[in-house]
């Protein structure tokens, strides 16, 4: 295969990681929506990390639909590199406001219970290929797009996986005990 940088390869590819995460942004608002109260039930540190779990998986989806529409857009090449390289910049800081916030609370809300280090570690590789991806892009398109791809899907997998797991973890959770 010819490893010159032909846009029309990558078209339906990135249609499809964009629509799916469009997708998904809107029923993760459903299933918050829908079990909103018991996540109000919940202990303090617990209910807003559950929360700021649902509101920055969110995000990550969204994230990807701007990354499908920045290499869908005809511009140069230079400009997706640097658009891709924002994004992923700007996305890896929600990964890490999480661990600064909660690292140190005994968190449940899964069903493992405890910090959510592989879920974390997974986020932040994701971004720091597409960072990778939007530099790659700038010199070797054809590569670039490759990494930014797998980057886009690893963020959709963990999306729903995460999701799955918040869903889960508000669906067992015993409710804040009442004082007084």
């Amino acid at each position: 295969m010819d490893a010159a940088y032909q846009p029309e390869l990558w078209h339906d590819l990135f249609e499809m990681i964009g629509a799916s995460a469009g997708a998904l942004v809107g029923l993760l608002f459903i299933v918050v929506t829908l079990h909103f109260h018991k996540i109000n039930e919940r202990s303090d540190h617990n209910m807003r990390a559950t929360m700021e779990g649902a509101r920055f998986n969110m995000y990550h989806l969204l994230t990807v639909v701007v990354e499908a529409a920045v290499v869908l857009t005809p511009q140069p090449l230079l400009f997706i590199g640097i658009e891709l390289i924002g994004l992923n910049l700007f996305g890896l800081r929600l990964p890490l406001t999480f661990i600064y916030k909660y690292f140190d609370k005994k968190l449940t809300i899964s069903n493992r219970g405890g910090f959510p280090t592989v879920l974390l570690a997974t986020i932040i590789a994701a971004y720091g290929l597409g960072v990778a991806g939007g530099i790659t892009v700038i010199y070797h398109p054809f590569w670039g797009l490759f990494l930014v791809a797998v980057s886009c899907l690893t963020k959709l997998v963990r999306s729903v996986l995460t999701a799955w797991m918040l869903m889960f973890g508000v669906n067992r959770a015993q409710p804040a005990k009442q004082e007084g």
